[in-house]
């Protein structure tokens, strides 16, 4: 059982970070290596709570509490089987995902919750180094195909399940390497490739095959698709990004977040000899304030910017949960601070841009910012600017980082007879199935934009899904069903 008393005797410790003037030079991972000593104590702080609420946190239902015990003992064989269960990848999760199930954790409500995703990432960490992270083939085929589109975190956990439940199944990536916005989209500060590049080796070991290099649509149709497969899961994604309709858009020198980071990271993947967008010597204006606008921070950083801004159109959150708004176990509003922000560059809440000013050659030069107040109750969301506040600050480089819309308009939709929804995204059945039968669609593309875990929560329930449209005799793990909604997160 748990220790009862460690999180009286052992205050939260998080992972310590490289220092600042040594990590900005260079493009590995900003967190150190968890001290063992460190882990055993904050393993110790996950307590008997009787009713573990971290479990309605993690939309992949992780067994945090029996992991967390077993690495408390040192039973690292154990605790990877417990994570293995439920999750494909705690490699990324352990490092990409925001933790609601930390949020969620039960002596959070009195005290500082539980180091949940510090400790998943040494479980995975020492199975790598131990060699207990080992190919999984099917004792036998089932005759049948699945191509799955797109191999993101979702389309991955579809493949992987699938290819462990005897089907042959084919991932097409349009990239030039797997991995979807884990490899280009992903700075190697948050996620080295490494950590993808060995998950592939166990999937193809396990009978899955990767055709990179094939947008699915054009060089390979939806009707060949079809033909070569008796299921189909699209796990393509949702990377329409939100654009602006300020004054002065047209100006050469702005351009979408993802723009950016795909190109500074092809760079860093040795793909490309040089960023088509560079921040070099650049005054760098990011709109937006989430995970995107922070990887943009980060990147421009060690690229060498001469400044960095970042706007977000909201006041700056309390650095603590507001009960009355946000009461526990639900995803606090509070702010959240990334590695980049210890980095440099200015940090503008409640502030938003009201024009961009070019030179004579069209390429902007300066931005006018407002601060602003954000007024919702008419139903909808008006930015009203602040008299008086106004002011015009130097911008080379403009980074929009304000989201994503949905899922792209593609020709394999329009191939396969598919219409995107109202908000942009591809809808389905309680079973996973879109309005195309054998077609079935999970992770960003279902949901619109979203946190890696429920990526991977959606590819695995699609994937049982689909191996039950095939005829599969023994059901696959079903996490979620595509009716259940996430918390606000």
């Amino acid at each position: 059982m748990p220790d009862p008393s460690g999180f009286l005797r052992h205050d939260r410790e998080t992972q310590k970070k490289r220092p600042v003037p040594v990590r900005i030079h260079d493009n590995r991972e900003v967190y150190e290596r968890n001290d063992p000593a460190v882990i055993h104590a904050q393993a110790s702080r996950c307590m008997d709570c009787g009713v573990p609420f971290c479990h309605n946190g993690c939309p992949l239902g992780n067994r945090i509490p029996e992991w967390n015990d077993l690495s408390r003992v040192g039973r690292w064989g154990a605790a990877i089987e417990q994570l293995h269960a439920t999750n494909n990848f705690p490699e990324f999760t352990g490092r990409l995902c925001p933790a609601p199930c930390e949020a969620a954790c039960v002596l959070g409500i009195g005290d500082d919750p539980v180091t949940i995703k510090n400790i998943e990432v040494e479980i995975i960490d020492r199975a790598f180094e131990d060699d207990n992270v080992k190919p999984s083939p099917p004792e036998r085929s089932t005759g049948k195909s699945v191509g799955v589109v797109g191999s993101g975190p979702a389309g991955l956990a579809a493949a992987q399940q699938l290819a462990r439940a005897g089907h042959s199944v084919t991932v097409y990536e349009r990239d030039d390497a797997p991995g979807g916005l884990l490899r280009y989209g992903i700075p190697d500060f948050k996620l080295e490739k490494h950590q993808i590049d060995r998950r592939v080796a166990q999937m193809e070991a396990e009978g899955v095959e990767f055709a990179c290099g094939v947008n699915v649509g054009l060089d390979l149709s939806a009707e060949d698709l079809n033909e070569r497969h008796d299921a189909v899961v699209l796990a393509v994604g949702a990377l329409e990004g939100r654009e602006t309709d300020q004054a002065g858009r047209e100006l050469a020198g702005i351009h979408q977040a993802m723009e950016h980071l795909v190109g500074a990271n092809q760079v860093v993947a040795g793909k490309a000899p040089f960023a088509p967008i560079d921040a070099r010597d650049k005054h760098v204006i990011i709109i937006g304030g989430g995970d995107t606008g922070a990887d943009c921070l980060g990147v421009a950083h060690r690229q060498g910017a001469a400044s960095v801004r970042q706007l977000d159109l909201y006041p700056m959150p309390p650095l603590e949960r507001d009960e009355n708004r946000d009461p526990w176990p639900t995803w606090p509003m509070i702010v959240r601070d990334y590695p980049a922000h210890e980095e440099g560059g200015d940090r503008n809440y409640g502030s938003a841009a009201l024009e961009f000013v070019g030179d004579e050659h069209g390429h902007v030069r300066q931005m006018r910012l407002s601060e602003v107040k954000v007024d919702k109750s008419q139903g909808r969301r008006d930015i009203i600017p602040v008299p008086g506040t106004e002011q015009l600050v130097p911008a080379d480089l403009v980074l929009l980082a304000i989201g994503f819309s949905g899922t792209e308009d593609q020709l394999l939709l329009r191939q396969l007879g598919i219409e995107r929804s109202r908000r942009d995204v591809i809808d389905c059945g309680p079973d996973w199935q879109t309005d195309v039968p054998g077609v079935f669609v999970a992770g960003d593309a279902h949901r619109g934009a979203s946190l890696i875990v429920w990526a991977i929560a959606e590819g695995r329930a699609a994937a049982a899904a689909a191996h039950r449209y095939l005829g599969g005799e023994v059901p696959l793990p079903e996490p979620i069903t595509s009716e259940e909604q996430p918390l606000a997160v």
